[in-house]
């Protein structure tokens, strides 16, 4: 596969757990922002699978898992000939890596992470290694290819920071400045909210809307949408600013549609039924060309794995360079 060689900014890393067919909350949060950094940066793209084993149950579905991200992101834009998109477990430099930053880990930082405590409630039962040393190997992930930046929401910034202070005591500690300190690239991650517009859209409450679904399935999971929950008559005027239905009008319908629903349901000029049939009109227009895409890339799947398999061959360059940096500056023979 050739490579399309362009002036960039620097180097971007950004990785994601395997859950399958991607949903608004993926798309607007994470994918979205993909797409628009390959114009400017040199991108590594990575589904993290080892991260996922932390977490999971079984594995009967990692792989079919993998390869629905994989259909989903080059569906929405990702350009395979210019950005590397690959698996994490493909590199197993980045294991190698793991090990030897934990070297230079106090424990106490690992367990102090608000994200460690929050999986502890989650998963009280399931508090294994990997899961007190998912940070580690994470900023194993970003530093293995020398990533300059890092787009990350606010609830992941506590992980980067993490990982530059790792850095900053592996370069100290062994006299050298081989791993970079990645600077954070704060984006717009907008809190997508289920269909009851209370919890974050998630596929474990299935309560979400997939990118992938059909035009029927689409509306209705928008019909089945909370709107704003003290409008309780069509003739009761609403209010946009708690609505969930309003705020994805705010992405996927045309700005004179948002102002016009934004008057009108203040005044009880149109109903919930409407804004929501609205909402899915248009939210099938925007996906229709992103599922025709998929529907191609789906009929050729080999494609899809030599996609994943060339990304991780041209990680792998990279990898090993820095590897091989890392242990002439901690002499390892």
């Amino acid at each position: 596969m050739s490579v399309v060689s362009t002036v960039k900014k620097g180097r971007v890393f950004s990785g994601a757990r395997p859950t399958g067919r991607q949903h608004l909350g993926n798309y607007l949060g994470a994918i979205k922002n993909y797409v628009a950094l390959q114009d400017e940066y040199d991108c590594v793209y990575c589904i993290v699978d080892l991260h996922a084993l932390t977490t999971m149950e079984t594995t009967e579905n990692l792989r079919q898992n993998t390869y629905e991200m994989a259909l989903d992101w080059l569906a929405a834009g990702i350009r395979p000939q210019e950005s590397i998109m690959m698996i994490q477990s493909h590199i197993l430099e980045v294991t190698e890596l793991h090990v030897i930053l934990s070297m230079v880990t106090p424990q106490g930082k690992l367990t102090d992470l608000p994200t460690f405590k929050e999986k502890v409630r989650q998963q009280p039962h399931n508090v294994n290694y990997g899961l007190v040393g998912y940070p580690v190997l994470m900023a194993a992930d970003i530093v293995l290819y020398k990533s300059n930046a890092v787009p990350v929401g606010v609830d992941q910034q506590p992980h980067l920071e993490f990982t530059r202070e790792v850095v900053r005591s592996f370069n100290y500690r062994f006299k050298t400045n081989v791993l970079i300190e990645p600077e954070m690239k704060a984006t717009e991650f907008p809190k997508v909210l289920c269909i009851d517009g209370v919890q974050k859209m998630s596929k474990s409450l299935n309560n979400h809307i997939e990118l992938a679904a059909t035009p029927e399935e689409t509306q209705q999971r928008v019909m089945q949408m909370v709107t704003d929950p003290a409008r309780m008559r069509r003739t009761d005027p609403g209010n946009p600013d708690v609505c969930n239905v309003f705020t994805l009008h705010k992405y996927f319908s045309s700005a004179e549609e948002v102002a016009h629903i934004n008057i009108e349901c203040r005044r009880a000029g149109i109903g919930c039924v409407d804004c929501k049939k609205i909402l899915a009109k248009n939210l099938n227009a925007h996906l229709s060309d992103f599922r025709e895409r998929r529907a191609k890339l789906d009929k050729t799947p080999d494609m899809v794995w030599d996609i994943l398999h060339d990304g991780a061959s041209r990680a792998k360059v990279i990898a090993k360079a820095t590897m091989a940096e890392v242990h002439a500056a901690i002499g390892l023979p």
